[in-house]
């Protein structure tokens, strides 16, 4: 059984979350228990459809799912304080970038773990969550609480977590820098910020939405856009080349994998 379930911290990504979740009816409002010292916008309209924000602690023992939903730096303080309070049946699903499964089982007494990389997408049942678990039936436990905000996928080994955050968990934010750069680079072309936003933000929302639609791979799409000789290639050799995009992702991936690691300590 997933509920009751206990969010301990619901900053951007736990509001995310629960966002997706009223938006899919994934689970009774009443089921879900949120404990956060400064609620934000999220929390406070899920408690307004009737979840319970900062319930007595004596409520937190019929939990059977907690999600760790605190920044990784606080985790163990978080783990500290409420541990003791949790039925030993709860399950933990950690959404804590780089922080180990056998760390979190430790600090909550022996709890049966879960790891899940979500995205901010999840508000709108867009999501993509990396998911690791030891157990099959805590595998299943957080598929139950993921699949209504998204995509699930799998991982067979721990140590892809680092990976995965670094691809999918910050890939958001890699393309939203792309759009603002892209958008700079218009205005800079003599477009006016109006019209660079515009075409700059449709024409990427529309090539992602192609790109899922169509099941191309991206190669591809980008082959069908690229005339030999034309206005695309003469811009994609600049963005292919040797110190392109290929280069700098790779090296923005292997930096956000090492911050992972030092994150879990």
């Amino acid at each position: 059984m997933t509920t009751p379930i206990l969010m301990l911290g619901a900053g951007r990504m736990g509001g995310a979350i629960l966002q997706g979740w009223r938006r899919a009816d994934a689970f009774p409002s009443g089921e879900i228990m949120i404990v956060d010292p400064t609620p934000g916008e999220a929390a406070l309209a899920a408690q307004a459809a009737g979840v319970r924000l900062n319930p007595p602690d004596t409520d937190l023992a019929g939990a059977k799912t907690v999600i760790l939903a605190v920044k990784p730096q606080v985790w163990e303080a978080a783990a500290a304080q409420y541990a003791p309070l949790l039925a030993f049946g709860a399950v933990i699903v950690s959404i804590a970038a780089g922080v180990r499964s056998a760390d979190i089982a430790r600090a909550f007494g022996g709890r049966t773990v879960a790891r899940v990389m979500p995205t901010t997408a999840a508000a709108i049942g867009q999501g993509t969550a990396s998911l690791y678990a030891e157990t099959p039936a805590a595998r299943a436990l957080a598929h139950a609480l993921f699949e209504s905000l998204g995509t699930v996928a799998d991982l067979a080994d721990e140590e892809q977590m680092h990976a995965a955050t670094a691809v999918s968990g910050s890939g958001p934010a890699y393309l939203y820098a792309f759009v603002e750069a892209l958008e700079g680079a218009a205005t800079a072309a003599g477009l006016a910020p109006k019209q660079a936003a515009l075409l700059a933000r449709s024409t990427i929302t529309g090539a992602a939405a192609l790109l899922a639609d169509s099941g191309a791979e991206p190669a591809d799409l980008r082959r069908q856009v690229t005339s030999p000789g034309g206005t695309t290639e003469a811009a994609l050799n600049v963005l292919l080349g040797a110190k392109g995009l290929p280069t700098l992702m790779r090296e923005a991936v292997v930096q956000a994998i090492k911050r992972s690691k030092e994150l879990g300590g």
